[in-house]
């Protein structure tokens, strides 16, 4: 039960990320690369006062660290550019379509196939997103948006796997998130990201990079040893649907019948996967 719980605290703490991006740039006018500059500044400022105050040290010099900081980067980078010309609901499915077949792509080929009833839950969980998140109309795909999301999906994929060998999930993350800073706020500035931030903006992104991302990766990190990668991957499709789920709450409208149908099927398929037998 207490895994239960802390890993619906954490796909919580991810879909707040996605509404208080959302708010941040469709609500107050800021751009998604200064909102992802400010969100990686905020987390490693917040989880290093952490770190430190316990008297430990930040192991940023590690050369594990060149795996989680870049896979960190790659994944606030294309995230955040993707999202210009791409939709919401299109992005996610990019996102988690990737992170999905990267994960079971690696337990696959390390010795920890995951198993028929592990694959049948991510099917359905996954057919369950693309019931909430298909775009509605005529379907518009840009190449570059679609590319820099799939490298995105990549990134957080390969940070969850390299996560789960940490053994310190709060001093990992905090020296992740100090070595994806310089990284992350070059990248953006090269390739042109506009980089407007209103006030509203820059508290939201504060707000998203010290609590729902710093420390929601760090609880993310302290559970994945017991969530093993393949019930890694399929728990994450939630966080799409408590996002859309918190949107409607937030903005008090309508909720759709596919919103429900879809998210009951991908519940399910989540249910499925993460189900323990005598046999593991």
């Amino acid at each position: 039960m207490q895994l239960f719980l802390l890993t619906a605290l954490t796909m919580t703490a991810f879909a707040a990320n996605s509404v208080l991006n959302r708010f941040a740039v469709a609500g107050w006018g800021s751009d998604p690369g200064a909102f992802a500059i400010v969100r990686v500044a905020a987390g490693a400022v917040m989880l290093a006062v952490l770190v430190l105050g316990q008297g430990k040290r930040l192991p940023v010099i590690r050369r594990r660290r060149l795996v989680g900081a870049a896979a960190l980067s790659l994944y606030m980078v294309g995230f955040s550019l993707a999202y210009l010309t791409l939709d919401a609901g299109l992005g996610a499915l990019i996102l988690f379509g990737v992170v999905q077949i990267t994960m079971f792509g690696w337990t696959a080929t390390n010795g920890a196939p995951p198993t028929q009833r592990q694959l049948l839950g991510a099917v359905l969980a996954f057919a369950g997103l693309v019931w909430v998140l298909w775009p509605a109309g005529a379907l518009r795909v840009d190449p570059g948006g679609a590319a820099l999301m799939a490298s995105a999906g990549f990134g957080w994929a390969i940070y969850t796997l390299s996560g789960r060998a940490e053994p310190d999930a709060l001093a990992a993350t905090g020296a992740n998130f100090v070595a994806a800073l310089p990284v992350t706020a070059c990248a953006i500035l090269l390739m042109g990201a506009p980089l407007t931030l209103t006030l509203p903006g820059a508290a939201l992104a504060v707000l998203s990079g010290a609590v729902t991302s710093g420390l929601g990766y760090a609880l993310w990190y302290r559970i994945l040893p017991n969530l093993g990668a393949a019930r890694a991957a399929t728990v994450q499709l939630s966080a799409p649907v408590i996002a859309v789920f918190g949107g409607v709450i937030l903005l008090g409208e309508a909720v759709p019948l596919r919103l429900l149908l879809g998210g009951t099927v991908l519940l399910g398929g989540i249910a499925l996967s993460i189900r323990r037998t005598p046999s593991g």
